[in-house]
């Protein structure tokens, strides 16, 4: 276990904060991990875990051990007709496993190209984007329990998975770390094409319908919308967008003839975050060194030099204002610390 001291923390998260950790552990596998927990030098200390560094906001140095998780491997467990199983470790970055499958013709993941962040995260939040969850491909998962110090496995029912959250949101946080997740995919995919504008690029530019020319419209829409952390350090949407009760959509409708919105249930209604931003006003605005980006209000972005409090306060001031204005509550999608 390779452990490095007094670090600074801005090449391992996307925001570029320059929040710095008493001790960082790169952590490459499962006796790795146990260590970390049961050693005498470190057992004392509170832990971070921490993955592609692309879900998290630092507002503060953290006198704690960061467990920086680098377990690898890609493996087929099985192939059953046109289903497969393949496991892969919790420390490899997502859009390299997304191109994996791309790579070996298997489908299911080509919605959720240019995601950041690792393997081992996606299932905390259940990652999404056009019209396709984690969940549509998840088999399983390994994690280490903090407690016992074993490894245990979750299936999907177990893992609670909803909207943005999971069992590792709710009841069990802090409690596991996953170091694995196995995936069912397909040499038969369903194609899904029917969010955020990619049936239209396959039309415009006369492509043939397949996993790969799917995965390459996303990755070109989403280039023209979030911007890139490399060039500007930002976490991606900052905040979840919310569901509201009927009756409270039905008297803003009364109000926002334009209101876009999403049935979720009978009584439910997806409302988008970025459109309640927009409406207040914030869309492009700059403070300095941090700011809401020109293009998507989702993202919050700091120019090079800003402070994880002054990013914390600007999205305080946000939430705050679409209560105000709408009555709606506005959740934060980034972890802060």
């Amino acid at each position: 276990m390779f452990v490095k001291k007094n670090i600074s923390l801005k090449s391992y998260n996307t925001f570029g904060i320059d929040a710095r950790a008493q001790f960082l552990l790169e952590i490459e596998n499962d006796e790795q991990l146990s260590e970390a927990y049961q050693s005498s030098q470190f057992r004392a200390l509170p832990k971070l875990v921490l993955g592609g560094g692309s879900n998290i906001l630092f507002t503060k140095n953290q006198r704690k051990a960061i467990l920086k998780i680098n377990i690898r491997g890609i493996e087929v467990l099985d192939q059953k007709d046109h289903e497969v199983r393949v496991k892969v470790g919790a420390g490899e970055a997502w859009h390299q496993f997304v191109l994996w499958c791309l790579d070996h013709d298997f489908g299911g993941v080509e919605n959720l190209s240019l995601i950041p962040g690792t393997v081992g995260a996606a299932p905390i939040q259940n990652i999404g984007a056009y019209g396709v969850e984690l969940k549509d491909v998840f088999e399983s998962l390994e994690a280490y329990e903090i407690k016992s110090g074993k490894i245990r496995s979750f299936n999907k029912e177990q893992c609670q998975f909803d909207y943005r959250h999971s069992f590792f949101k709710g009841r069990g946080k802090d409690q596991f770390v996953i170091t694995s997740v196995t995936f069912m995919l397909t040499t038969r995919p369903i194609f899904n094409v029917s969010y955020g504008g990619i049936q239209q690029m396959i039309d415009e530019k006369e492509l043939e319908l397949n996993i790969r020319n799917i995965s390459e419209s996303v990755i070109h829409i989403r280039q023209t919308k979030l911007p890139d952390p490399i060039k500007i350090g930002n976490a991606g949407s900052f905040f979840k967008n919310p569901i509201i009760e009927k009756p409270l959509y039905d008297a803003l409708s009364l109000i926002y003839e334009d209101l876009p919105h999403y049935p979720v249930d009978l009584g439910s209604i997806k409302i988008p975050a970025a459109w309640l931003i927009e409406q207040c006003g914030w869309k492009g605005k700059r403070m300095d060194q941090i700011g809401v980006h020109e293009r998507q209000p989702l993202v919050l972005v700091n120019y090079g030099e800003g402070k994880g409090k002054e990013i914390l306060k600007l999205s305080e001031q946000i939430q705050a204002s679409i209560q105000k204005k709408f009555g709606i509550e506005l959740a934060r999608e980034v972890n802060v610390f």
